[in-house]
């Protein structure tokens, strides 16, 4: 049987990408068409159509882009000598001078876009004026290769590239009319400036280009290509050749040219190597690719229909997940937790590519994926405002699909689903009414990003941080900037930290980056050392991962010290790494609640340690109360150390609550306090904002020198007063193991046992035996069936036995590369984790 484009491209493999491409040359003449065709498409994206801007409900950006390029105009006019634009010096600020190419681009936008009503809009002079400014920057600032690439090489490879493309084009006939010359200037120059490729062109085995930076330099590179007419036309097909490898499905055992960076099985997305980004280079990356197959088409360069598979993926698996009522989880933003924006913001740009997506896709691809986008609609606490839109015609599709009584609301996700994204050390587990987000790290996936002053004291963000999102609540009420600004870095919800004060990148160095380039590990703004000690560092710890049985999850991890710490012997004497506390921990995911399991909780350097059960925050005039009640019975009310059995805490201005059910847990202190800090705290570019949150703390304290310490608790969603008074005498929940080997609970109503073990050897508990390391869910349910998911968390076994104890059971259905036998005692399950990355094998037994 043929194999289809389609079939090849299901593989995810990078032969089957390359037939999108197509494989014999086209005429010039047809090249020529393709160019102009694909000139035309990407004006029609950023300016719209007249047909889409005749509709009202793209006024509002009409208004806005000739707006701003009138406010750039009057800068132009109000320029100073050696200026372009009043008070924007050029010469030694790289962000100035991308905020000048930026502003030419705004203005040119103006000019091309119907609809408007304004005399920019096909005004000769107004462009003229627009080339003028960019044969200015480029004999003055930009022309020169020996004299430019100070600064990030983000914007003189991408940043600055992107603009002056999409001006070039919005400009063309003009441009060819009236300087000719500059195109093939400007792309000469732009060449010069893809200092990380390789002659002027692309490096696959570069650091810097790979996933969303890719896709951004090869989009730049496509409307180059485009630009040049029917001699670009090999650009082009090499820009796309060069970003299709996006779309191949990462595969850590056979990596291509060494890249982590990109979309994993398990819906997984990876930048600078290490970092998990879905929420913020992965909305990115979504976008370029989205466009890009708009630019695409009709144009003959590619079979762009072929990829809207791999991209409707992306949106099902990776970003689905993570999007709760609008709002994209801190768990996959790096260091853009610091920024103003906030989650709805994000899942805006998200949106918008979905639109645009469902436009590429038919039948019922694309009836889900507007489904999507109406079910956002509906469930956000922020009104969407498409306005904040690249494209018109992107507002007129949204409009028309919210518009459209035969498409109704329907989440991507089942309404009750766990979703372990091993590949970057992140877990999350929704129900109705709330959602669970767990931040874990490893030797494999950074403990934090950290970078250009932006989220500043990120020490613990992957170690074991948690955020529950509850179902109607304004989330920038709860997470967000103010979250991190006012909680403190060391009583993030979930971290175990020893009591110390660490001091950010910029108060122990003097800038925003550790510089020591004569140093053997070369310390360099943008240098791998970089990377690897200071912006992302990574932990030392092999386990961390965990498994899926249905809708039910077990996540565990060993925390450790990062790279820093390891190798501080190698580091430069006046270089700081931190030491960390030491905690082994399991996550349990069930129904109404998620249990935490944490021993071992102490420190080899004898400091005090914290371990923060949660911290939520609420605006300071929302109606709070805490209430629980101690194990002798005696009722509980506010702040406090005691031994508590439970807690609860109630925002009643929001209807939300949170239950503490604590199941062997020390005594605990509450605390409640109104905070206020500056926004700058968290990141320098930030405005200095003060903000007020009433701050709630829930923490377990173990004193200097004192044994490691176990504890168990567990978060009860929504929880009420009565239901929290029912958790007694191990029913429902029961702890079966809380050791630094082994950490299992099991749940009788579920018929539930969840296990993690975490080293060598033999492991017993409730009827299961594991030999090493290894996560493991039982459910056992009442008409006989007994389903087992097991998962290896160190990604590095070959296999995995478990035993279950009683009368043999047989097999009913198993995932490929599961083994069941007969054993004495019970029935043997033998699972192939060799190269499986952490995903969950599921048998389905009988007896």
């Amino acid at each position: 049987m043929e194999i289809t484009r389609r079939r090849l491209l299901s593989a995810l493999s990078a032969a089957g990408l390359l037939a999108v491409v197509p494989a014999l040359p086209v005429s010039a003449a047809e090249a020529a068409a393709g160019s102009e065709r694909l000139l035309a498409n990407t004006v029609g994206i950023f300016a719209g159509t007249t047909e889409s801007n005749a509709r009202p409900e793209t006024a509002a950006k009409l208004a806005a882009i000739d707006r701003t390029a009138r406010t750039n105009l009057k800068a132009m006019d109000d320029a100073g000598e050696g200026e372009l634009f009043a008070g924007l010096a050029l010469g030694t600020d790289d962000a100035n001078l991308n905020t000048a190419f930026k502003r030419l681009y705004e203005i040119a936008l103006a000019t091309r876009t119907p609809g408007t009503a304004s005399d920019l809009y096909g005004s000769t002079a107004v462009q003229r004026r627009v080339i003028d400014g960019l044969g200015w920057l480029h004999e003055r600032y930009y022309g020169d290769q020996t004299k430019g690439y100070y600064g990030n090489w983000f914007n003189w490879e991408i940043g600055i590239s992107q603009h002056v493309s999409k001006t070039l084009v919005l400009l063309v006939d003009e441009v060819r009319t009236y300087k000719p010359d500059l195109i093939t200037t400007y792309v000469a120059s732009m060449d010069a400036y893809l200092r990380n490729g390789t002659d002027g062109d692309v490096n696959l085995d570069s650091r810097f280009h790979t996933g969303a930076n890719l896709a951004d330099i090869t989009a730049n590179r496509i409307l180059q290509g485009a630009l040049l007419g029917a001699g670009g036309e090999a650009r082009i097909r090499k820009a796309l050749t060069d970003q299709l490898t996006v779309f191949v499905t990462i595969d850590p055992y056979r990596l291509n040219h060494g890249v982590t960076d990109g979309y994993y099985a398990d819906g997984s997305f990876i930048q600078h190597s290490s970092v998990a980004y879905t929420g913020s280079y992965g909305k990115g990356l979504l976008t370029r690719i989205v466009q890009t197959l708009k630019t695409l088409d009709g144009t003959g360069f590619a079979h762009g229909q072929e990829l809207v598979p791999t991209v409707q993926r992306w949106v099902r698996d990776g970003f689905a997940p993570l999007i709760f009522e609008g709002w994209m989880m801190e768990i996959v933003k790096g260091r853009a937790v610091s920024r103003p924006d906030g989650g709805y913001v994000d899942v805006a740009v998200v949106v918008e590519a979905v639109v645009d997506l469902s436009s590429l896709s038919t039948g019922a691809d694309a009836t889900a994926l507007k489904s999507y986008v109406k079910h956002i609609r509906s469930t956000s606490r922020a009104a969407l405002n498409p306005t904040g839109f690249v494209s018109p015609v992107s507002i007129v599709r949204y409009t028309d699909i919210i518009g459209d009584a035969s498409v109704p609301p329907a989440d991507l996700n089942p309404a009750s689903r766990s979703v372990a994204f091993n590949a970057m050390d992140k877990t999350v587990h929704r129900r109705p009414g709330y959602a669970f987000a767990l931040a874990r790290s490893s030797d494999r996936i950074s403990k934090y990003e950290y970078m250009s002053g932006e989220n500043l004291m990120p020490w613990f963000q992957g170690d074991g941080t948690y955020y529950l999102y509850l179902s109607g609540q304004d989330q920038t009420q709860a997470y967000g900037v103010d979250y991190f600004t006012t909680v403190s870095p060391y009583g993030l919800a979930g971290v175990t930290a020893p009591v110390e004060r660490r001091r950010t990148i910029p108060e122990l160095y003097g800038k925003p980056f550790y510089d020591n380039p004569g140093h053997p590990l070369n310390f360099t703004s943008s240098s791998e050392s970089q990377n690897k000690y200071v912006y992302f560092p990574r932990g030392t710890n092999q386990y961390s991962g965990g498994a899926v049985l249905g809708a039910y999850g077990a996540a565990g991890a060993v925390q450790s010290s990062d790279v820093a710490f390891r190798d501080r012997g190698l580091l430069p004497d006046d270089f700081v790494a931190y030491r960390n506390a030491t905690a082994t921990k399991s996550w349990f995911l069930l129904d109404e609640e998620i249990v935490v399991l944490a021993a071992g909780v102490g420190d080899d350097a004898g400091r005090a340690v914290t371990t923060t059960v949660d911290a939520r925050t609420a605006a300071p005039d929302d109606q709070v109360s805490v209430t629980g009640e101690l194990r002798d019975g005696r009722p509980w009310t506010g702040a406090g150390t005691g031994d508590l059995r439970w807690l609860r805490y109630a925002n009643a201005t929001q209807r939300t609550s949170v239950g503490y059910v604590f199941l062997d847990t020390p005594k605990v202190r509450v605390a409640l306090d109104k905070v206020t800090r500056s926004r700058r705290v968290v990141r320098t570019a930030n405005p200095d904002t003060a903000v007020t949150r009433s701050v709630l703390g829930v923490t377990v304290d173990r004193a200097a020198g004192a044994e490691p310490a176990s504890l168990a608790y567990a978060l009860v969603p929504n929880a009420a007063e009565a239901g929290l008074r029912s958790y007694r005498g191990g029913q429902p929940l029961k702890v079966l193991a809380n050791t630094v080997r082994l950490q299992a609970v099991s749940h009788a109503g579920l018929g539930l046992t969840a296990a993690n073990s975490f080293t060598a050897g033999r492991h017993e508990t409730a009827g299961l035996r594991i030999e090493g390391p290894a996560s493991v869910l039982v459910r056992r349910e009442r008409r006989g069936t007994t389903t087992v998911a097991v998962s290896d968390p160190t990604m590095d076994r070959a296999g995995i036995s478990v035993l279950l104890r009683g009368r043999p059971l047989r097999e009913v259905k198993a995932d490929e590369g599961v083994r069941v036998s007969r054993a004495h005692g019970g029935t043997r399950i033998e699972v192939n984790t060799h190269h499986a990355y952490g995903r969950s094998f599921t048998v389905t037994l009988r007896g």
